[in-house]
């Protein structure tokens, strides 16, 4: 068990994120795993947020059970079987340095990523793209996911492509993960991550997911989550740098 009070200032901030993420503000949660991986090992990092993403989900979807595109999960929901069942499968056999690595490259990207339309740039689909990229997205994102709890920015570049309602987007989004978080459960527990210290790392900081979790539903319908995204995306790429250092040197 963990006794750095840094440790636990960090978890703190990460649960809260995705708290907040889980509550609309579609992104924050992201850089959740990147900052726990500056505290301890990724992987057992995941393996403690994945309950409280769980529980946070039932908050999440309840709020927005009648904001949701049928559609868009039946096309994505496949993939993302598939890319949880591949990043298991090298879960399984790479080093802790090379999941710190790779969780820096994905913060890095997807930083950057969103970032990008701050200079004019833009990457997201134009227009509907044809359903077969839905679940290619989909897997990408359960890949991702599973590794990383990372899986948001592949989902919505196709989801954002579909031009739903904000609602329905952060509902869709919402249901979209609360599954493939259970997809994930098998995974987790063959890697042995469901073990004593983790889960009361996870009964640690419940609480305060839960709390994060009802104050960014009700944020979410008064205030513009752009200005939140902003620093965030920033702080990303500053983690995913780092992250990276740590795993090369």
């Amino acid at each position: 068990m963990p006794t750095d009070l840094l440790f636990y200032l960090v978890a703190a901030v990460a649960v809260i994120l995705v708290g907040l993420a889980k509550g609309g503000f579609a992104g924050l949660g992201a850089a959740a795993m990147p900052l726990l991986a500056l505290v301890m090992d990724p992987v057992a990092g995941a393996g403690m947020l994945l309950p409280i993403l769980m529980v946070q989900d039932v908050v999440s979807v309840w709020a927005f059970r009648s904001s949701y595109d049928k559609r868009t999960l039946i096309l994505t929901l496949p993939g993302a079987a598939i890319g949880i069942f591949v990043a298991w499968l090298l879960a399984s056999v790479i080093h802790e340095d090379a999941v710190r690595g790779f969780v820096g490259v994905i913060s890095l990207v997807f930083g950057t990523y969103r970032l990008l339309p701050l200079i004019g740039v833009q990457l997201q689909l134009a227009g509907p793209a044809p359903e077969w990229i839905g679940t290619v997205m989909g897997g990408v994102s359960g890949f991702t996911s599973q590794i990383a709890h990372a899986g948001g920015p592949p989902f919505q570049i196709w989801a954002l492509s579909r031009n739903f309602p904000h609602l329905v987007f952060v509902g869709t989004s919402s249901i979209f993960f609360a599954i493939i978080n259970w997809m994930k459960v098998p995974a987790y527990a063959a890697l042995g991550q469901f073990n004593r210290d983790n889960m009361t790392l996870t009964a640690i900081f419940l609480p305060l997911a839960i709390i994060s979790t009802i104050v960014g539903v009700k944020l979410v319908k008064r205030v513009s989550p752009a200005r939140f995204n902003i620093i965030i995306q920033l702080l990303m790429v500053v983690i995913g740098a780092e992250l990276i250092r740590q795993a090369i040197w």
